[in-house]
């Protein structure tokens, strides 16, 4: 268990605005935000000045709060202060930790969005610094001496602030924040709030856990009960479920409505067409699955969407189905369910190393397999981005090779973010028994059931080895792709099975709308801050 500061170090003064005590745990620390009144307050040696209001702190339902206290490599601290920020596509907290060890005090920063946590300190810029508009998501910057990949380049703005802080808090105007990541898993934040000087902080992504954080608030769930609106275009109650959502669907009219501004009188909404196909896996399920290292955790489905890849010419095109999954201590992943297979996908901290169609991640080798734009055709629940019409971005899929053939990566473009995410196939049956599924709907999950997938065929010179067997097999997809609408289902039933969604939704007429032969990845526009 982390030891509070030494007393011998704190300090304690009147709020000049309303005469609350302030309390101060470390000498270095020059801010403060009146937990009675919210004036945001300059130390100024033993006295404290007024230098303006913070606004509300919104509530998030963060397991994390003030007080809360833990350990990271043999070192104790505490949070002692927060600020919270606000983008166009969502929000995330910041909060000050103040590590004391050996009777040495040091500030941190545990940054928490979307469920997710990187904790870093400030460090030094040295060498030629980039401004912040020669910032490109995508591209190689050299940073204090270092290889970075930058990852996303954010105008943010400074929200609300809370407790004692190490810089006074500027809660006027936008600036940017640029998010680098390299193959040591380290992220990079480059903070523009002063463009003239920037300042650097280098981390990690961490769990809870392995923080070994104790005062965390009891109970916390990231819902908002009641928080509700009505649906822009049908007038249905939207029941939201998460705080994080940006975007929600109408149960009634499926219409996708934008809630990033705050639920008013004028939300922006879509409307969808019609869908007969319902997710496999139903909205609002749960169940229990192990995610690489996570260990198993019970994962509640909150999305889902149906995406597919935007051909070139003649090319046959293909859809996927991906999962939206939510747990309060680990965040979001995906379930994605292509033509061959299941997998679960997590985005990843660090950067893969390697160029080309090769690479190499935790001491695995992977192989180039799929590049394509790919854009979402269909979505269900909630989202922690906005969901806007035709959504796109730009994806390569990775497989593993060798004894890591069954895992995978994704690296995701959209305009000024780039995301790489891992993952690995799932069986079938183990997402059955995960969502405690009847056994007669395992037949609806199973994917590539011939021998030889349309995915070897794409992507496995050894598909090679039965050359009657994969044209047999395109010619099915072919057909079952330009007669979907017809009345003849027999290639969906043949290929998928008769308990198949694919094979049901041909015989509604549902159209080509189909599992696809790519990844999936997941999408990640406005997907977070870190």
């Amino acid at each position: 268990m982390a030891s509070e500061p030494s007393p011998q170090r704190s300090y304690r003064a009147a709020c000049p605005n309303c005469g609350a005590p302030v309390d101060f745990r470390s000498a270095a620390s020059a801010s403060a935000v009146c937990s009675f009144c919210r004036s945001t307050l300059l130390r100024e040696g033993d006295a404290l000045r007024r230098i303006g209001l913070s606004a509300e702190l919104f509530d998030d339902h963060s397991p994390l709060q003030l007080g809360a206290s833990g350990r990271y490599q043999g070192a104790a601290f505490m949070l002692v202060g927060r600020l919270q920020y606000g983008y166009a596509e969502g929000t995330w907290n910041e909060w000050h930790a103040l590590f004391d060890s050996g009777g040495a005090q040091k500030s941190g920063w545990l940054s928490e969005d979307n469920g997710a946590y990187v904790l870093s300190f400030e460090a030094p810029l040295s060498g030629e610094v980039p401004t912040a508009d020669e910032l490109s998501a995508g591209e190689r910057r050299l940073v204090a001496g270092v290889a970075w990949d930058v990852a996303s380049v954010t105008r943010a703005k400074l929200l609300a602030a809370q407790g004692e802080l190490p810089h006074a808090p500027n809660l006027s105007g936008e600036f940017v924040v640029a998010d680098l990541r390299n193959e040591r898993a380290e992220v990079g934040t480059l903070d523009y709030a002063d463009p003239a000087q920037p300042t650097w902080s280098v981390g990690r992504a961490v769990a809870l856990s392995e923080l070994a954080m104790t005062g965390l608030a009891e109970g916390t769930e990231k819902t908002l009960k009641g928080r509700s609106a009505e649906c822009p275009s049908c007038g249905t109650s939207l029941q939201i479920t998460l705080d994080s959502t940006q975007s929600i669907v109408c149960q009634q009219c499926h219409a996708v409505v934008d809630l990033s501004q705050g639920i008013g009188a004028d939300l922006k909404h879509y409307a969808q067409a019609a869908n007969t196909l319902e997710p496999l896996l139903p909205l609002g399920s749960s169940g229990v699955l192990t995610f690489g290292k996570l260990g198993p955790l019970p994962w509640a489905v909150v999305g889902y969407m149906e995406r597919c890849d935007v051909p070139d010419g003649d090319d046959e095109q293909t859809f996927w189905r991906e999962y939206l999954l939510y747990n309060q201590r680990a965040g979001f992943a995906f379930l994605v369910d292509t033509e061959d297979g299941w997998s679960w996908v997590r985005p990843l901290t660090g950067t893969p190393t390697g160029r080309g169609d090769r690479l190499q991640f935790e001491g695995d080798s992977y192989q180039k397999r799929y590049s394509y734009p790919a854009k979402v055709t269909y979505v269900l629940g909630e989202f922690y981005w906005r969901v806007t019409r035709d959504q796109r971005s730009l994806n390569t899929d990775y497989q593993g090779t060798g004894s890591a053939a069954r895992k995978q990566l994704n690296r995701e473009e959209t305009g000024n973010e780039v995301t790489w995410s891992a993952g690995e196939k799932l069986d079938a049956s183990a997402v059955a028994r995960a969502f405690k599924l009847p056994d007669d709907r395992l037949a609806a999950l199973q994917r590539d059931a011939a021998p030889t997938g349309l995915g070897d065929l794409m992507g496995s010179a050894g598909g090679l080895l039965k050359p009657f067997l994969i044209f047999g097999l395109l010619v099915i997809v072919i057909i079952a792709v330009t007669r979907c609408g017809s009345d003849d289902c027999d290639a969906y039933r043949n290929t998928y099975g008769v308990d198949s969604a694919e094979y049901k939704q041909c015989q509604r007429g549902g159209g080509t709308r189909t599992s696809g032969g790519s990844y999936g990845g997941f999408s990640s526009s406005g997907g977070g801050h870190k």
